[in-house]
């Protein structure tokens, strides 16, 4: 039976990043993927937005993440030479009562170490954005896209020049633990392998829970419950904005807002789907509810320009009409197996914390 130091399952922006931070800690790692390439799951289908770390709970992980990870993520971008732009953000009040939720939204942000947010006025933003109707807006300078891709193509050879490898096409069937470890059973090409490790990090995003229901030997206690909510995207031709609007946000995610892509191209979404399978057609009659949204702020939106564009799917502990659940982060002082992490509800600002997510599990490992 083949050995090896690491193996992460899922080949996600967090499962690379977490292997990178393992390999660059001289861990030999292996990532295993069951699609074709990486990051062709939740990754792949979200709005690519570097999050500042605003609306997040103080002291939850979703907070202390953001905030870090986007400090990490920046830098590393950065030094990579990695396509990314601080295009900034507005969060917009359409009515007068949503003005005292902007300064909740300011507070909650001082608390979590967003410092500079910028109160604007219905001028000043209209100076900025022509095309935005609003009473009031704060603006985040340290908001910005990403060429997610890139970053991942840049972490899968940081892990391949630190001797750890990626394999796609291997499907994670189960995993037995040892005194010593783990035996991870694998399926690739029509054919079951075994493979020996000392660490397990499991990564699976949208199948995180199925995976950790095939290790033997976890108490499925540990295992949550988890939901998934939809999210569909719809595209325009115009190129009206030159930075992300956010509407205030909503339970279960931030709202209809406009974002961007590198090459200025313009999209609207996520909504909030609530369901109970994984399905990533987007459904044309939903984009009634975005002109009414969209319409909030953007009134000059024209009928029939909204087309449809693509739908990610978000894991989460908390279901539908309940608090909005926090990342969780399953190690050894949770489940009592040594060497074993667990990742459940990794969704927005997955990407932005993906480098902390990483630290925070080396440290969780020990390192």
């Amino acid at each position: 039976m083949d050995a090896v130091d690491v193996v992460v399952v899922g080949a996600g922006v967090v499962g690379l990043a977490v292997a990178k931070r393992l390999a660059d800690a001289g861990r030999e790692v292996i990532v295993l993927e069951s699609e074709e390439i990486f990051g062709s799951g939740t990754s792949s289908r979200n709005s690519e937005v570097i999050h500042a770390g605003i609306y997040y709970p103080k002291g939850s992980l979703k907070a202390e993440l953001c905030v870090e990870g986007k400090a990490r993520l920046y830098r590393y971008l950065e030094e990579r030479d990695i396509p990314f732009r601080r295009c900034g953000k507005f969060i917009v009040a359409t009515s007068r009562p949503q003005l005292d939720t902007l300064e909740a939204i300011r507070l909650k942000a001082l608390a979590n170490g967003v410092t500079d947010l910028e109160y604007r006025t219905a001028a000043e933003v209209r100076k900025a954005e022509p095309e935005v109707v609003c009473e009031a807006a704060l603006f985040s300078p340290s908001t910005g896209i990403i060429d997610s891709h890139a970053y991942m193509q840049s972490l899968v050879g940081d892990i391949s020049n630190n001797n750890g490898a990626l394999f796609t096409n291997t499907a994670f069937l189960r995993a037995d633990v040892l005194n010593d470890g783990f035996v991870v059973h694998t399926l690739a090409n029509g054919q079951e392998y075994s493979l020996k490790c000392r660490t397990l990090i499991n990564s699976a995003g949208l199948h995180a829970h199925e995976v950790a229901a095939g290790i033997n030997g976890l108490n499925p206690s540990v295992v949550p419950k988890i939901h998934f909510a939809k999210g569909s995207y719809f595209t325009i031709t115009r190129r009206p904005f030159g930075r992300l609007i956010y509407p205030v946000p909503e339970p279960g995610g931030l709202g209809v807002h406009v974002t961007l892509d590198l090459g200025g191209g313009v999209k609207f979404g996520p909504d909030v789907e609530w369901v109970s399978d994984i399905n990533y057609e987007v459904d044309l009659a939903r984009a009634n509810g975005f002109y009414e949204a969209i319409r909030r702020y953007y009134p000059s939106l024209e009928d029939g320009a909204l087309q449809p564009g693509y739908a990610g799917i978000r894991t989460k502990r908390s279901a539908k009409g309940e608090p909005d659940s926090d990342f969780l982060i399953s190690g050894p002082t949770v489940h009592g197996i040594t060497n074993l992490v667990n990742l459940f509800a990794i969704e927005s600002p997955g990407l932005t914390s993906s480098m902390a997510i990483a630290e925070r599990v080396a440290i969780e490992l020990g390192l």
